[in-house]
C-alpha cells in the first residue's frame, strides 16, 4: 500500500488529498485558504471531523510546512517518510505534455515557460511543487496536466483559421481544460456502461463555475469546448464563453477601456453573473427563477441552449454518441439545468425519467432503458486521478531502474 498526496495549488490556496492507494480510501482532506493574506484559514479531516483554524500563512511554503505538521500532530500519519507520492495538478502543458510527468527541474523550467499561456494558474501550480520538494525532498513529485487529454484532438479539431504562422510561432491554438475530470468520468461510465471504452462515443458535461463539453470517442478526446484559454465555448459563472472578437476592439472603442480591461470584463463580470446581474451562483439564479424573475429564466435559458448546441454539433461530429455524462457542481446537482439541456434530443435517442432527473450529487443511469442514448450523474474525481497518475509513473520510473 502506498500514501499518495493529491496537491491543486491555487493563487491563494491549495487543496489536498492524501490518499491509501491502490485502495482509492482517502484518508484525510482539506484546504488552505487566503495563503497571503491576513487571516488565513486552514481546514483538515482528521477521522470523519472537520477542523478550521485561523492562522497566518503568508506564501505557499509556509502552508505546505503547516499541511504536513498538520498530518503528524493530528496522528494522521507518524513521519513525512510515509508519503510516498505528491500529485501536483497543473493547469497548462501546452503541447510538450500530452501526460503526465515526474517533475524534474528541466521540467519545472518548462512549466514556467508556459505561465504565458496560464499567467494565473501555471505560477501557482509551481509554487506548490516547489515548496512540497523543499520539505519531502526525496519523494517522487509528479505533474498532472488539465490540457493533457485533450491532446488526442486532431488539427481539424484544435487549429483555429488564423495565418499559420501563428500557430507555428507562438503556439495559438485550441488546448482544452478540465481534462482529468473528462477523463475520469469517460472512464467510469465506460465502467457503468459494461462496455469497452474504445467502443463509446461519449459526450462529456464538465458543468461548475467553469465549464466545458467534450467530445470522447474511443476514450480519446476529438474535441472540446474551451479553447486557447477557459474562456472559449459555453456561457459560465463569470466568463461570457465564445463572443464575436470584434466585440472587444468596438468595446474598446466605445468605453475607452484598454484590451487587458476588456478582457477582465469577459472573464470575471460577464457570464451568468452578466446576464443576470447579481449572481454567478446557479443556485441563487435557480431562486430568482422560481420567483418569476426575468434575468434568472433568460440566464438559464442561454446557459443551458449554448450546451444543448454542443451537444448536438458533437454527435454530428462523432456521427452518433452512446452516452451523455454530467459533472461536477451545476451537471452533478442541477435537474433544472439538466432538463433544459436534454429536453429536444429526443430526436437523436435521448429519453430521459423526469423522476430520476431529480437524483443529485451521486451516480446514476437517469435515462430509460429503450433509450438509445444513456444519461448518466457521475461526480467527478479528479483528485484520484491524480492519485492514480503518481502510482503509475511511479511504477513505470520503478521497472524503467
Amino acid at each position: 500500500m502506498s500514501k499518495i498526496m493529491a496537491i491543486n495549488a491555487g493563487s491563494s490556496s491549495l487543496k489536498f488529498q492524501l490518499f491509501d492507494m491502490p485502495s482509492e480510501n482517502i484518508i484525510t482532506k482539506g484546504i488552505v485558504e487566503r495563503i497571503g493574506l491576513k487571516d488565513s484559514i486552514f481546514s483538515i479531516t482528521v477521522a470523519g471531523e472537520k477542523k478550521k483554524e485561523t492562522l497566518d500563512i503568508p506564501n505557499h511554503d509556509t502552508a505546505v510546512q503547516i499541511l504536513l505538521e498538520k498530518l503528524i500532530s493530528n496522528k494522521i500519519i507518524h513521519s513525512f517518510s510515509e508519503i510516498d507520492g505528491v500529485g501536483h495538478r497543473v493547469a497548462h502543458g501546452g503541447e510538450i505534455f500530452k501526460d503526465s510527468v515526474l517533475v524534474t527541474d528541466e521540467v519545472l523550467n518548462q512549466l514556467e515557460k508556459l505561465s504565458e499561456l496560464a499567467p494565473l494558474h501555471n505560477p501557482a501550480n509551481v509554487s506548490g511543487i516547489r515548496a512540497f520538494q523543499k520539505v519531502l525532498t526525496d519523494i517522487s513529485s509528479v505533474a498532472v496536466f488539465d490540457t493533457a487529454f485533450h491532446q488526442t484532438m486532431p488539427e481539424s479539431s484544435y487549429l483555429y483559421s488564423l495565418p499559420i504562422k501563428y500557430y507555428q510561432e507562438y503556439g495559438i491554438r485550441k488546448y482544452g481544460f478540465h481534462g482529468t475530470s473528462h477523463k475520469y468520468v469517460s472512464q467510469r461510465a465506460a465502467e457503468m456502461l459494461g462496455r469497452p471504452i474504445e467502443e463509446l462515443r461519449l459526450i462529456s458535461c464538465h458543468l461548475g463555475n467553469g465549464a466545458s463539453i467534450a467530445a470522447i470517442k474511443g476514450g480519446k478526446s476529438i474535441d472540446t469546448s474551451m479553447g486557447f484559454t477557459p474562456l472559449e465555448g459555453v456561457v459560465m459563472g463569470t466568463r461570457s464563453g465564445s463572443v464575436d472578437p470584434s466585440i472587444i476592439p468596438f468595446i474598446m472603442k466605445k468605453t475607452g477601456k484598454t484590451a487587458d480591461e476588456v478582457l477582465t470584463i469577459l472573464n470575471k463580470e460577464s457570464g451568468l453573473l452578466g446576464i443576470t446581474g447579481f449572481s454567478s451562483d446557479l443556485r441563487d439564479i435557480e431562486t430568482k427563477a422560481s420567483e418569476g424573475d426575468a434575468r434568472a429564466l433568460l440566464a438559464l435559458d442561454i446557459f443551458s441552449s449554448r450546451i444543448h448546441q454542443y451537444i448536438g454539433s458533437y454527435a454530428a461530429r462523432m456521427n452518433g454518441v452512446d452516452a451523455i455524462i454530467f459533472t461536477a457542481g451545476i451537471g452533478e446537482n442541477s435537474p433544472t439545468i439538466r432538463s433544459k439541456v436534454l429536453t429536444g434530443l429526443e430526436f437523436m435517442g435521448v429519453y430521459w425519467d423526469q423522476s430520476l432527473n431529480y437524483i443529485h450529487g451521486e451516480e446514476a443511469v437517469i435515462s430509460y432503458p429503450h433509450s438509445l442514448v444513456k444519461v448518466l450523474l457521475i461526480p467527478t474525481n479528479e483528485e484520484v486521478m491524480i492519485a492514480r497518475d503518481v502510482l503509475r509513473i511511479s511504477d513505470e520510473m520503478f521497472v524503467l531502474s
